[in-house]
């Protein structure tokens, strides 16, 4: 296997087994890195290569808006406000290859990235840690799991 198929492979097992509050923060830290990277190259002029890293914030963007649970916080609404501003911000940076809306939009990402990291390493330290699977089969009798 080459490294991009041996890197690919990492990355899908990360989010395969990544719980959702770890999806969420990942999510936020390729969105900043995503807008960074746009923004240095919008600066240095070069578009073609700062589109694909916009292209690809929007998509984080939209997912980010379509998973999130309307009904389940008060917030909610709030944030979806601006996921779409967020999403017209970008389109318009892209076309504009405007690296002022693109920093603004990284801007107002990044305290949304670290208030995310934070309630996720709350809930990390708050949450009950299961029980690991060979213990909780090392002390049962044999058959008792269907197996034998």
């Amino acid at each position: 296997m080459n490294y991009t198929a041996l890197r690919s492979r990492y990355v899908d097992d990360t989010v395969a087994t990544a719980s959702p509050a770890k999806l969420l923060t990942m999510l936020y830290d390729r969105l900043v890195l995503d807008l960074t990277r746009a923004e240095t190259e919008q600066r240095a002029g070069d578009r073609a290569a700062a589109g694909p890293h916009l292209t690809h914030a929007q998509d984080i963007v939209t997912e980010l808006a379509a998973t999130l649970q309307l009904d389940a916080w008060d917030g909610a609404k709030q944030l979806m406000s601006v996921y779409t501003f967020l999403l017209t911000e970008l389109i318009g940076a892209n076309v504009a290859g405007d690296a002022d809306r693109t920093a603004a939009c990284r801007e107002l990402v990044e305290p949304l990235r670290d208030a995310w990291h934070q309630a996720a390493d709350e809930l990390a330290r708050t949450a009950t840690p299961l029980e690991p699977v060979a213990a909780a089969t090392a002390a049962r009798p044999f058959g008792e799991l269907g197996v034998g």
